[in-house]
C-alpha cells in the first residue's frame, strides 16, 4: 500500500469485527465506567454521559485497539515482535499488548511528545525511539526500525484490528446507555471515531457521531470539506494526542458514517479540561477534553438530547498544565 492509496479489495470493518474485538480483548482490559454531573447536564443543556477511558489500562483508550491487534497476530507473526509511532498513549497501549504476550516492541516517539508518554512506554517494557516532530519523520523512524528489526506494524490508527478494538470503548458505552442521540469523540488519525462510527451505525436507531477536533489539527474538517486527504506539516495544538494525519482507512469510514467534524481553539480545550477536573472531579489530558470544548462553546447543540462522549484518556504533564499562561494559546 502506497501512501496515497487503500489496499486493494479493502473493505470497511463491520460491527461483527468489533465485537469479536470485543470478545478477544475482554479480559485484557478494563470495562470502563460512565459518569454523570446533574451540573455539566444543566450547563450543555442535556444529558451527557462520561465514557472513562482515563480509567483504562495505561491511562487511554488505545489499550483497546492495540490488544486487539497485538492479539490478533500469528504465533510466527507475534515472535517478529511489533513497531509503531506515536505520541505517547498507542506506543504505551502497543508495549503493554506485546509485554501481555511475551514479545519485543519498538515505539518511535517524537521528541515534542510529553515526557510522562514516554516514560509510560519505557515504564511497559517498549523501547523508545526518538525521533523529530511530524508525521515524515515519525514514519521514517518507524520504516528504519521494520528494516533493522523486522517487527510487524501496528499502525496507530489505519489499521483495521485497531479501528476495531477501538470501537469496542463506543460498543460498551452503547449497551450501559441504550438510545443516545449523539456520540462525540476526539478525532485525530481517526481511529477511535471510526470504530465508533461502524458501531453506532449498527444501532436502531443510530445515534449522530460527531469528531471533534483541535483548530490547530484540522487536517480531519480540511478534508472532508476537500473530499480528500488534506496533510498538515506542523499541526500545532496542546492535544498532543490529535497531532496525527488522518488516516487512509479512516477517512474512508469518517465520509462515509461520520455526522460532522467540528473544531475548537486551544484555549476551549483546556477551560474544557480544567472544567472536567472541576465538575467531575477526575484527570483527563488535553485530547480528551475536546469533545467537552465542542459542547461547552456550543459547536454542538445538545438541545435537550442524551449525549455520549468518549473522555479519551488522562495522561496529563502536571508540570505543564495547559491553562497556566505559558502554555495556552
Amino acid at each position: 500500500m502506497t501512501d496515497k492509496e487503500l489496499p486493494a479489495g479493502w473493505e470497511c470493518p463491520t460491527a461483527s469485527a468489533v465485537r469479536a474485538a470485543a470478545r478477544r480483548i475482554q479480559d485484557r482490559v478494563h470495562r470502563t465506567p460512565v459518569l454523570r454531573c446533574a451540573a455539566l447536564d444543566d450547563l450543555f443543556g442535556g444529558r451527557i454521559f462520561f465514557k472513562c477511558e482515563n480509567f483504562q489500562r495505561i491511562g487511554a483508550f488505545k489499550a483497546r485497539g492495540a490488544m486487539n491487534a497485538v492479539w490478533s497476530l500469528s504465533d510466527e507473526e507475534a515472535r517478529r515482535g511489533v513497531a509503531t509511532h506515536s505520541s505517547g498513549n498507542h506506543g504505551a497501549a502497543v508495549a503493554l499488548a506485546a509485554r501481555s504476550r511475551g514479545i519485543s516492541s519498538w515505539v518511535v516517539i517524537p521528541e515534542d511528545a510529553p515526557q510522562v508518554k514516554r516514560i509510560s512506554v519505557a515504564r511497559e517494557g517498549g523501547t523508545v525511539v526518538p525521533c523529530s516532530p511530524g508525521l515524515a519523520a515519525r514514519e521514517a523512524g518507524l520504516a528504519e526500525v521494520v528494516a533493522d528489526t523486522g517487527a510487524v506494524v501496528i499502525h496507530p490508527y489505519d489499521d483495521d484490528r485497531v479501528i476495531a478494538g477501538q470501537g469496542t470503548a463506543a460498543l460498551e458505552l452503547l449497551a450501559d446507555v441504550p438510545g443516545l442521540d449523539a456520540i462525540l469523540a476526539p478525532i485525530g488519525g481517526g481511529g477511535l471515531i471510526s470504530g465508533t462510527a461502524i458501531i453506532a451505525r449498527d444501532q436502531n436507531p443510530a445515534p449522530e457521531v460527531i469528531a471533534c477536533e483541535p483548530a490547530g489539527a484540522d487536517d480531519a474538517a480540511r478534508s472532508v470539506a476537500a473530499g480528500e486527504r488534506v496533510e498538515l506539516e506542523r499541526p500545532d495544538t496542546i492535544a498532543d494526542g490529535l497531532r496525527a494525519t488522518i488516516g487512509l482507512r479512516n477517512f474512508a469510514i469518517v465520509s462515509s458514517l461520520v455526522d460532522e467534524v467540528v473544531t475548537v481553539t486551544d484555549s476551549a480545550i483546556a477551560e474544557a479540561m480544567r472544567l472536567v477536573w472541576e465538575r467531575l472531579r477526575i484527570v483527563v489530558e488535553p485530547s480528551a477534553a475536546v469533545p467537552v470544548a465542542v459542547l461547552q462553546q456550543g459547536a454542538y447543540k445538545v438541545r435537550g438530547g442524551a449525549i455520549g462522549i468518549i473522555l479519551t484518556g488522562g495522561n496529563v504533564d502536571l508540570d505543564r498544565l495547559p491553562w497556566s499562561e505559558s502554555a495556552t494559546r
